[in-house]
């Protein structure tokens, strides 16, 4: 579909360096820099400055890395729609999943949901967490993927361009590093909080998460709210390096093997479903509908 040295020089181009991309592609320093000068002189150009500090790109290099981005990520699309098509008139719901969004969530509701459409089938599709693919998955559901398993409000919805099925209602719940003091408890208190750096989304997000913003600047200045724009494993990692607090949610239990989620004695929540198209095919439809009544059945 592609010369697969593009996905090689991807990988220099962010290591920087050929022995840390090897490491990371389990193959030797010798065989990656054969695939860039490879590369290079099929294409004819020069992508990378060898320099005593590493590798940088050339200006032909930074319009190559840009394109070929796009070049792996189309062509891995139509790999799926040519999978898509090959399965068409099958009742396959593709369900999204990755560490903020696991399908396991959902692992409960299947049995159930199978008993009412033994016909439908299941597909797991992993993706990476990143704002650029949540934009174009949530906007796009029922093209590679039909649900996804998450939080979500109105305010996310319209966001998003989707809408969501809930299935519970979820409390908010801290997230520390199981080396934080705090971490040694199994609630906490909102006093526990104080003196604390708590990480919010960004105001606009979710209103839940606005209406807590809010009430803590209101009656709790003594928490310092640090704001984020995006829930991905970076957000779990500064959390934890910084020794931070985290707004998370007990799904989220299992993201980051270093931090602790801790429910929290407060009335705030969130709704927890399934993210799908405003029009769902006939057989997400039915997948829907059989999810709705199986909670209703709990």
């Amino acid at each position: 579909m592609y010369n697969p040295q593009l996905e090689t020089f991807i990988k220099v181009a962010d290591a920087g360096s050929f022995n840390k991309a090897a490491d990371e592609l389990y193959i030797t320093p010798t065989a990656v820099i054969k695939q860039i000068n490879s590369l290079e002189k099929s294409l004819d150009l020069v992508l990378f400055e060898r320099t005593h500090r590493g590798l940088i790109l050339t200006n032909a290099g930074k319009s190559l890395y840009q394109d070929a981005k796009y070049i792996i990520g189309y062509c891995k699309d139509s790999i799926v729609r040519a999978r898509n098509a090959m399965s068409e008139g099958e009742n396959i719901i593709r369900i999204g999943s990755s560490p903020i969004t696991p399908a396991q969530l959902l692992m409960q509701l299947w049995p159930k949901i199978q008993s009412k459409c033994p016909d439908i089938k299941f597909e797991i599709i992993p993706f990476e967490n990143t704002p650029e693919n949540a934009k174009e998955i949530l906007g796009n559901l029922g093209k590679n993927i039909d649900v996804v398993g998450g939080i979500f409000d109105d305010t996310m919805l319209n966001l998003r361009k989707c809408k969501g099925l809930q299935l519970s209602r979820e409390p908010f719940c801290c997230a520390v590093s199981i080396h934080h003091k705090l971490a040694g408890k199994d609630k906490l208190q909102i006093s526990d909080l104080y003196g604390e750096n708590l990480m919010l989304m960004h105001r606009g997000w979710s209103n839940y998460v606005d209406s807590l913003r809010d009430d803590i600047w209101q009656n709790h200045p003594q928490i310092h709210i640090v704001d984020f724009n995006f829930y991905d494993m970076s957000v779990f990692n500064k959390c934890e390096n910084s020794n931070n607090v985290l707004l998370a949610f007990k799904g989220w239990g299992n993201v980051h093997p270093l931090l602790k989620v801790i429910p929290v004695e407060w009335e705030y929540s969130i709704s927890y479903g399934l993210l799908h198209s405003p029009e769902p095919s006939k057989t997400v439809q039915r997948f829907l509908d059989a999810a709705s009544s199986a909670i209703k059945t709990k």
